[in-house]
């Protein structure tokens, strides 16, 4: 993914690329027009609905249990990484214990790494002997990964970086140009290979794609020093990705798959079906669809020892991401053995017990129609409201005006609620022993459908 622990500390992507051109656009949620390439509002309905999903880091990194960017930031000789596949073993991994952990936290969909940025393989490909079966782990764990998800009533997600650390042509494109198209045919190869051989896929989410990501930004030499390209500037050598031509092969493979924005250039290619803001809440936007990537402990890949959210941390993020009108994809770091940590099992099925009680305020909603604030936001369904307060920074809660007239209102976390009409919009004053600490949730009914 974005982020290891280094040095005691955890630095993302965003973080790592500052100043550089591929974060700047990186930031940005534009998208470039790409006729037939956007699902229809029909075809997303169900992610939209779904809200609430697993992501997974795992790979040969876990053994090391530095995070996933053990190689780069230790610089490790690719000969000597190489080896860790040989003590990639994990007796412990069973792909149903992973879809329950998923299914008891409420979530609805999972996205596994299924190659990360050090380019080692969960799946049986035919183009790279990096790969879980064809080292000492001999399975393919995407296979039992999908399986298990179907199994479980799950929808299926597979990460994929197009970005290979092993080819030099990755950060320096123009010198070694044959080792980049390599790395490009082994992104459209492999691609094309999990979406053949492990049946229907519903979401393929992208990491490290694009021409602004080459070199990390792109290195220049000028006044005597290097230099990252200006962060004003697109990557403006010989194009590699040609991302609208592998988009059109994955719609040709499987027409209704979810992609995400992480291929192309945002600005300049389209822009997926849905966009990342990464480890931090999207803003409130009911046009374009979004997901908000986060981690559970403090890194995306495994490191041992690592303090988690608080269940409450974790259901107000959650909140927070729904009233903005977003999904949440909370990852879970699993260990070398392949199992997860006991309590991280434990905190997702706190998540997940308190989903069985308000779920209907958070799965099949929309976000609005009124604004969120600091005290939380509201999200909706027909014509039913439900008002979200994870911080009472006042004694009433002060709504604009919404649609239609109000003909019932209850709380669903306590018991006594007032509301009034204000010049304003409405009032809204539940007594102190009747909040939440988590979440108090109030739901209005309207006499017209909410839009």
């Amino acid at each position: 993914m974005q982020s290891i622990a280094r040095g005691g500390s955890t630095v993302s992507r965003r973080s790592f690329l500052a100043g550089s051109g591929a974060a700047a656009f990186a930031s940005q949620q534009i998208s470039a027009a790409a006729p037939g390439l956007s699902l229809t509002p029909e075809d997303m309905k169900w992610w939209r609905d779904a809200r609430f999903g697993m992501f997974i880091h795992w790979g040969i990194y876990s053994v090391l249990g530095h995070g996933e960017w053990a190689q780069w930031f230790e610089q490790i000789d690719v000969r000597e990484y190489a080896k860790l596949a040989e003590r990639f073993r994990p007796q412990a991994f069973d792909a149903d214990a992973w879809a329950a952990a998923a299914r008891d936290a409420g979530m609805k969909y999972m996205v596994l790494t299924a190659r990360h940025h050090d380019g080692f393989c969960l799946f049986d490909s035919q183009v790279s002997d990096f790969t879980s079966v064809k080292t000492a782990a001999r399975r393919d764990f995407v296979a039992e990964y999908v399986r298990a998800c179907r199994k479980a009533g799950l929808g299926v997600g597979l990460y994929y970086s197009p970005l290979d650390w092993r080819f030099p042509g990755f950060f320096l494109p123009g010198i070694y140009r044959e080792s980049a198209e390599a790395m490009k045919k082994q992104t459209y190869d492999q691609v094309r290979e999990l979406l053949t051989n492990y049946g229907k896929i519903d979401i393929l989410w992208f990491d490290g794609g694009g021409d602004d990501w080459l070199g990390f930004g792109g290195l220049e030499y000028w006044g005597g020093k290097w230099h990252s390209r200006d962060a004003k500037q697109h990557y403006t050598a010989t194009p590699l990705w040609e991302p609208e031509k592998l988009y059109r092969m994955i719609r040709q493979l499987q027409p209704k798959i979810v992609m995400n924005d992480r291929a192309g250039t945002p600005g300049v290619d389209w822009g997926g079906d849905f966009h990342t803001p990464e480890r931090k809440v999207g803003q409130f936007d009911t046009e374009r669809r979004w997901e908000t990537c986060d981690v559970l402990a403090e890194s995306w890949g495994y490191v041992p020892n690592e303090p988690i959210r608080s269940f409450r941390n974790c259901v107000q993020l959650l909140v927070q991401t729904a009233v903005n009108d977003g999904n949440l994809l909370l990852n879970v770091g699993p260990r070398p053995d392949g199992a997860m940590e006991p309590h991280h099992v434990r905190r997702l099925k706190e998540v997940g017990e308190w989903l069985k009680r308000y779920g209907e305020s958070i799965y099949g909603t929309r976000g609005g129609p009124v604004h969120s604030g600091p005290w939380g936001g509201v999200t909706h369904r027909d014509n039913r409201l439900y008002v979200h307060v994870i911080d009472w920074v006042d004694d009433t809660i002060e709504l604009t005006p919404i649609p239609g007239k109000i003909v019932a209102a209850r709380s669903l976390t306590g018991r006594e609620i007032k509301v009034e009409k204000t010049a304003i919009g409405i009032r809204l004053t539940v007594p102190p022993e009747d909040r939440q600490a988590v979440d108090t949730i109030v739901l209005l009914e309207t006499d017209q459908q909410v839009a």
